[in-house]
C-alpha cells in the first residue's frame, strides 16, 4: 500500500515545487512616503519610532501629505551629509508653506510603507514644492530607497493622469 502512494507522493511534491512565485525585487516593489504632523503636547496621538535613532514621536493618525501629493525624489548633499528631497505637486506645495507657516516647532515624520523613516523640525516656512528630510538608512542603502521611491511616484502620476 505504501509503496502505491509513494509514487502520487512524489509527483505531487514535483508539481507543487513548479507552483512558487519567484521572489519579488525588493528594488523593484513600490516604496509609499507619507508625512504625519507631530501632535502638539497633549494632544492624543499615535507614537512611533524611528528606526536608528530611537527617537519617539507622538504624530496625528491622519498624514498631512500622501503619496498621491508626491511627484518626484531626489538624493541631495548637504553640509550634514546625504538626504532626501521629496518633491510634492503645486497644490501640495501650497499646502507646505501654509502647514508650516502654522506649524514651527513641531515636526513632520516620514513614513515609508507605514514604517517611520525619518523627521525633520519645522524651523522655517517652506515652500517651493519640495521638502529635505534625512532618512534613517545607511548612506549605501539611500541612493536605491530614492528611486524606488522616484519609480512609485512615477507610476502614481500616470495613473491618475
Amino acid at each position: 500500500m505504501i509503496r502505491s502512494f509513494l509514487p502520487v507522493v512524489l509527483l505531487a511534491a514535483l508539481f507543487s515545487a513548479g507552483c512558487h512565485s519567484a521572489r519579488v525585487d525588493p528594488l523593484t516593489e513600490p516604496l509609499v512616503a507619507r508625512f504625519y504632523l507631530e501632535s502638539r503636547p497633549g494632544e492624543a496621538g499615535l507614537s512611533v519610532r524611528l528606526p536608528i535613532s530611537n527617537v519617539q514621536i507622538t504624530v496625528n493618525p491622519k498624514p498631512v501629505f500622501v503619496e498621491t501629493d508626491i511627484v518626484d525624489a531626489d538624493l541631495i548633499r548637504v553640509k550634514l551629509g546625504w538626504c532626501m528631497m521629496v518633491k510634492f505637486t503645486p497644490a501640495a506645495g501650497r499646502d507646505l508653506y501654509r502647514l508650516s507657516a502654522a506649524s514651527m516647532g513641531r515636526r513632520l515624520v516620514l513614513s515609508l510603507n507605514d514604517n517611520a523613516a525619518g523627521a525633520r523640525r519645522i524651523d522655517e516656512v517652506m515652500g517651493q514644492g519640495g521638502l529635505l528630510t534625512f532618512v534613517e538608512v545607511d548612506d549605501v542603502n539611500l541612493p536605491p530607497l530614492v528611486e524606488r521611491l522616484k519609480r512609485t511616484s512615477a507610476d502614481i502620476a500616470k495613473r491618475n493622469h
